[in-house]
């Protein structure tokens, strides 16, 4: 009896013993793993990038911009800015009579309330029409160095005109939007503000929305206050995003600048050659073989307001398109080539894309990140259209 009760002690001061031993273990693993966290919240948020940790780069990136703040937004010496000219711009934007049936204006597919997006798959047009693209955000657009999924537009003043005379989109020639515009006495008064006299000209009616668009900045976000000293502006998790974004996620090789985006096309194993779905991107403005596949790297900033996301709107969570990056953008081995008149065509996904391993918590942290870069949802009342 007594042999049974001194081994009952012995168990349980063992397991007592060993529960203290694991309990200081992990009490020292959460203290060194805050003590990190504390290390990352200081350097981040010290108001100096030279000091934040170095970033993980592919080395086909060998070049890149930090990400910080939005720089000023610089106006091209052919189309200076001026307020009235915003005006106008912005009456034109949200103004339907530009389009064919007179019911479709910028604005659809661009509506502030939705993060200048319209958060549909494809964006409905004319006649109801559905787009074969994810209608892009303009916010921020006047960082962008060329427009739409593929590039074709390389200004503002370009674009404009493009999604005016799409028969899928507005279904108007310029010259008859011009025409129907410079018909309404209303707008002569705008003219002659942004111009210095009434003429309505389709090369106006381009700087008017340009420069209205170029103005469609976003406020500072909680990461531009964060890393300008209000530390703690930051979760612990937000903190360990943003230096997983800038290391083990190697988001940087991307989306990169104050834009969180590096202006470039890239191919992230989305085009879906050879099926129904199949986008040969950039390919269709270069006819480049090596362009099959390559999109323009979208901005980031607002991420959280402006999906679903990708060039086919594909995805509907954050979560599933860090975990399909993740796991190394896997395309499917069919729908990696394509015959395109009479032309062989391959996907060639960017060599940088592969697995990442992190894990579910680092990949919540990830998104927890992404979310400081999007801002309030503004509700402007759109202006009145001229008669």
């Amino acid at each position: 009896m007594k042999n049974a009760v001194s081994w009952i002690l012995v168990v349980f001061l063992t397991i007592s013993l060993l529960n203290n031993c694991l309990e200081r273990k992990t009490y020292q693993e959460i203290s060194k793993k805050q003590s990190f966290v504390d290390q990352l919240r200081q350097l981040y948020s010290s108001g100096n990038a030279s000091s934040w940790p170095k970033p993980v780069l592919d080395p086909s990136k060998p070049v890149f911009s930090e990400i910080g703040h939005l720089p000023k937004v610089e106006f091209p010496a052919d189309n200076p800015y001026s307020e009235d000219k915003s005006v106008l711009g912005r009456t034109l934007f949200y103004d339907p009579r530009l389009s064919g049936s007179s019911q479709i204006a910028c604005a659809s597919c661009h509506d502030p309330e939705l993060g200048w997006t319209d958060n549909k798959t494809f964006s409905f047009g004319h006649d109801r029409q559905l787009g074969s693209r994810n209608a892009m955000t303009i916010l921020n657009i006047a960082y962008a160095q060329s427009l739409f999924w593929d590039g074709r537009a390389g200004s503002l003043e370009e674009q404009s005109r493009m999604p005016i005379e799409d028969h899928k989109e507005m279904n108007e020639h310029i010259d008859i939007a011009t025409d129907k515009i410079a018909k309404i006495k209303g707008y002569e008064i705008l003219f002659e503000k942004a111009f210095g006299d009434s003429k309505v000209t389709k090369e106006r009616i381009a700087k008017a929305i340009s420069t209205f668009e170029r103005t469609v900045v976003s406020p500072p976000s909680r990461f531009d206050k964060f890393i300008d000293g209000q530390k703690d502006l930051f979760t612990d998790n937000e903190v360990m995003g943003l230096h997983l974004f800038r290391t083990k996620a190697q988001c940087m090789n991307c989306h990169n600048s104050g834009y969180f985006s590096n202006n470039q096309f890239e191919n992230d194993g989305t085009a879906l050659l050879g099926s129904k779905q199949q986008d040969l991107g950039r390919y269709m403005i270069t006819k480049n073989p090596a362009d099959a596949g390559k999109f323009r790297v979208p901005s980031l900033r607002e991420i959280t307001r402006t999906g679903p996301w990708m060039h086919n709107g594909a995805f509907n969570s954050l979560t599933d398109i860090l975990t399909f990056y993740n796991s190394g953008n896997p395309e499917p081995p069919k729908k990696r080539s394509t015959v395109y008149e009479g032309i062989t065509l391959h996907s060639q996904k960017s060599e940088m894309l592969k697995r990442l391993d992190l894990t579910k918590d680092e990949i919540a942290q990830l998104e927890a990140f992404l979310g400081t870069l999007s801002t309030r949802t503004t509700r402007p009342v759109p202006p009145k259209l001229p008669n």
